[in-house]
């Protein structure tokens, strides 16, 4: 079953040849590590703002794919601080309602840029 690339214009593609940002295959929506990163510009300093920027982005790429954040069945969170968990929680509950998905945290040593403090990736099954 081949993939399909989902792009949405408010969600920069990576450089060509690089990754894909979101790939459906069948009923299964694949979202990349995301970060609050939009071109050159981060978009919040906190993890609470970078957690948020991140959901809202993969809120769009599942709207474009025919998702939402009701499709989520699992999350993979990393971030820099895991003493600052609970902003990334706090984000994490004004996207989702019900049964959350299931979710990974991990803490990492670095991201791709200092600045950068979330990583988001995310798996749906679309049901509709």
């Amino acid at each position: 079953m081949p993939a399909l690339r989902i792009t949405h214009p408010e969600v920069p593609e990576p450089p060509p040849r690089t990754w894909s940002n979101c790939l459906v295959v069948g009923n299964q929506v694949f979202v990349a590590g995301m970060t609050a990163r939009n071109g050159g510009d981060i978009l919040a300093d906190d993890e609470y703002g970078q957690a948020w920027a991140v959901f809202d982005k993969i809120a769009k790429l599942l709207e474009a794919a025919g998702a939402s954040m009701g499709d989520v069945v699992k999350l993979v969170i990393y971030v820099t601080d895991i003493s600052r968990r609970e902003e990334v929680w706090r984000a994490r509950r004004e996207f989702f309602a019900g049964d959350f998905p299931v979710s990974t945290l991990v803490e990492v040593s670095a991201l791709a840029m200092p600045a950068l403090k979330v990583e988001i990736e995310a798996v749906a099954v679309c049901t509709g």
